[in-house]
């Protein structure tokens, strides 16, 4: 136990975290360890590749998030907005490499040097929107609301060069509700939402992919043949087969023709094997992540770690809802993994500097360190 009268980096960081929350993430690296050797095995047996090869790749992606996360939970609310100044604009290069020179992957060019940028801009996207709107929301001298109205256009713009809609509308909704959370008037609200569903229907008129994903989730029979729908059918197919109790670990068959049930459709994997109770058992634990951090941000007198916590926080939790809900045929296939529970390597070191950046912002500081700077 460490004493509360020491001094030591360690000891600080220890009486000041949140220990609930980091808990709570490591049982999902975990859980998230134990749902791939269930859903993994059968697509490495399709590709040709040993049996434990994804869980192996993921083994290796895990150790380092996870010390990453710890490393970043120590960073003072400063070096945070610093790092993510540096992340942003070294992703956001990558991100306009990989338009140009990168590898084309079903119509889009998302990856370079092996990793997808995208994925570790959105957290340095959101505390730099965070910074802006909080120097905005407290400091009339300073343009930080112009900023965040300029880093929007700045960012979805390439993620839609790429194309990649789905992190344009995550970063877009994310964005938004800090938007909303500076206190703007409700007419840029509106306006707002008036923008966001004008893109939804020029997507929807002009992006052949857009349109077909869209249609054939309001009408599976539209196209025909085993489209977009068929991964989706078969996620349904997963939990019904499980029921509520599960067959049992390993003992799933559906996972052996859904083609991504290690990434995108694990939770439909962990519904046939585990049953309905333990996937709600894991959305309960999402949802304690995302209710804990909003309350430890109402409580927090810091505006940019408030903004930062509650932005970082929204950002984890929609793209879990995104995922949940595709997989049981509430929303269009989106592409996109369930937070450190999907197999992925850009998306678990992004994930963990994110929740590191949201372990830092959270944790407790005496009034006397609470000082508003205008400099990163």
């Amino acid at each position: 136990m460490v004493s509360r009268a020491e001094r030591s980096p360690f000891a600080d960081w220890w009486w000041t975290v949140d220990r609930w929350l980091l808990a709570s993430i490591g049982s999902l690296m975990v859980l998230g360890l134990v749902l791939t050797l269930a859903g993994s095995p059968p697509v490495a047996e399709r590709l040709g590749l040993p049996t434990f090869h994804f869980v192996n790749r993921q083994v290796g992606y895990l150790i380092p998030a996870a010390v990453l996360l710890l490393v970043t939970s120590f960073l003072s609310p400063r070096l945070v907005r610093r790092a993510a100044l540096l992340l942003y604009a070294g992703g956001m290069g990558l991100v306009i490499l990989a338009i140009l020179y990168g590898v084309e992957i079903k119509g889009a060019r998302r990856w370079i040097f092996g990793i997808q940028p995208s994925e570790f801009v959105k957290p340095a996207f959101v505390v730099l929107a965070a910074w802006a709107f909080s120097e905005g929301a407290r400091r009339r001298d300073v343009p930080g609301n112009v900023f965040a109205l300029m880093l929007l256009p700045a960012t979805i713009v390439p993620f839609i060069l790429q194309p990649d809609f789905g992190q344009t509308m995550l970063v877009s909704i994310v964005w938004a509700a800090l938007f909303f959370m500076a206190g703007l008037h409700w007419f840029w609200v509106a306006g707002l939402g008036g923008v966001g569903t004008l893109g939804v229907l020029l997507a929807y008129r002009f992006i052949p992919h857009v349109r077909l994903r869209i249609e054939k989730f309001v009408d599976p029979a539209t196209g025909g043949g085993m489209g977009d729908t068929f991964q989706v059918d078969t996620a349904m197919e997963s939990f019904i087969s499980g029921s509520w109790f599960g067959k049992g670990p390993g003992e799933g068959t559906l996972k052996r023709i859904l083609p991504d049930s290690h990434t995108d459709f694990i939770f439909a994997v962990t519904g046939e094997e585990f049953g309905v109770l333990f996937c709600i058992g894991i959305v309960m634990l999402f949802a304690f992540i995302v209710l804990r951090v909003l309350w430890l941000a109402s409580k927090n007198e810091d505006p940019f770690c408030r903004f930062a916590s509650a932005g970082l926080v929204m950002l984890f939790g929609l793209q879990s809802a995104i995922n949940m809900m595709v997989n049981v045929h509430l929303m269009p296939a989106k592409g996109m993994t369930l937070p450190f529970i999907s197999y992925g390597g850009s998306s678990l070191i992004s994930l963990a500097l994110g929740m590191g950046f949201l372990v830092a912002v959270t944790r407790r500081r005496p009034k006397s360190q609470i000082v508003g700077r205008v400099g990163a």
